[in-house]
């Protein structure tokens, strides 16, 4: 009798869903501001969320039949820490089904975002609950650990407050805030003050693009009115982040392209959506000025 040694799916493969998602709502935010085909976001928005949809089932059936690897990876330092994109990808569809269906939308959040936030909220509480037992070994610090309490949290607040809830959008809004700046000294520190990230896990420094931009847009999603001085200071800075992830991709890409280089997805898709956003609310300065070329060349001028 043949042993059946599939290769399970890892839950890292939920950060294609998370930037094909985050890619979906740089293009509706970009309908909002252009003269934009309306069926590229459509398409996008199809194919993102098939793609969501087989990762759920996948990810079902390796809990139903690999149940052990499953269980194994939920207890790993470094690959735990994916699991939060479970969550993170569920409220991106539903922020993406929004757009067709707002019955569908809260559907889907209801289901994905209420029904799986107390789980998303005990998982960042029991992987960063772990920090406080000590014990870590410093080479078990990337920043994939931003992603159970800082990228949950901000797509939750940008998602509640997509769907009206903006009070209940700040309160995920502070939880993400606070987290992301006491979690960034300790990823910082690791890396400046022990061995370098070996080659397999250097992709995963991508995510440090995402707090800044994604942070971004889920402050411009519980505020009103012209983007303030605070929006610019987080633009600021992903666009810092931005500049040393790039100095850095030499580096980097001494690993071969593998699935870990998705970890790059959300913020290079946050980051213009994020510009887009602060444009749509009346942004002007070096933001308006780059977004002129393109806004001619969509929407010229009519003529009297």
């Amino acid at each position: 009798m043949e042993t059946n040694h599939r290769t399970p799916m890892p839950v890292a493969f939920f950060g294609i869903a998370v930037g094909s998602l985050a890619l979906v709502g740089a293009w509706c935010a970009a309908a909002r501001v252009w003269t934009v085909p309306h069926g590229i976001p459509e398409v996008l928005t199809a194919g993102a969320l098939a793609v969501w949809i087989a990762l759920i089932a996948a990810y079902a059936i390796k809990w139903l039949t690999q149940r052990d690897d499953a269980l194994a990876e939920m207890r790993h330092p470094v690959q735990s820490s994916f699991a939060a994109l479970v969550p993170v990808s569920t409220m991106l569809a539903a922020q993406a089904v929004q757009g067709f269906s707002r019955e569908g939308g809260i559907v889907l959040f209801v289901i994905g975002v209420i029904a799986q936030l107390a789980a998303q909220l005990a998982l960042g509480a029991y992987l960063h609950g772990r920090l406080w037992q000590g014990g870590r070994k410093p080479e078990m610090t990337t920043p994939a650990i931003y992603l159970p309490t800082v990228a949950s949290s901000f797509v939750a607040a940008t998602a509640s407050a997509g769907f009206g809830w903006t009070q209940l959008g700040a309160i995920f809004f502070g939880a993400g805030v606070f987290s992301w700046l006491a979690i960034e000294s300790m990823v910082l520190n690791r890396a400046a003050v022990y061995e370098s990230l070996p080659e397999a896990l250097r992709p995963t420094l991508g995510i440090q693009l995402a707090p800044p931009v994604v942070d971004g847009v889920s402050y411009l999603a519980i505020t009103h009115g012209a983007p303030d001085v605070f929006a610019y200071m987080l633009f600021g800075y992903g666009l810092y982040q931005a500049l040393m992830l790039s100095r850095l991709l030499p580096w980097i890409r001494q690993q071969a392209f593998a699935s870990s280089y998705w970890a790059f997805s959300f913020g290079v898709a946050a980051l213009p959506t994020m510009a887009i956003r602060m444009l749509e609310r009346g942004a002007q300065g070096p933001v308006e000025w780059r977004s002129s070329g393109w806004r001619w060349r969509s929407s010229p001028p009519r003529m009297s």
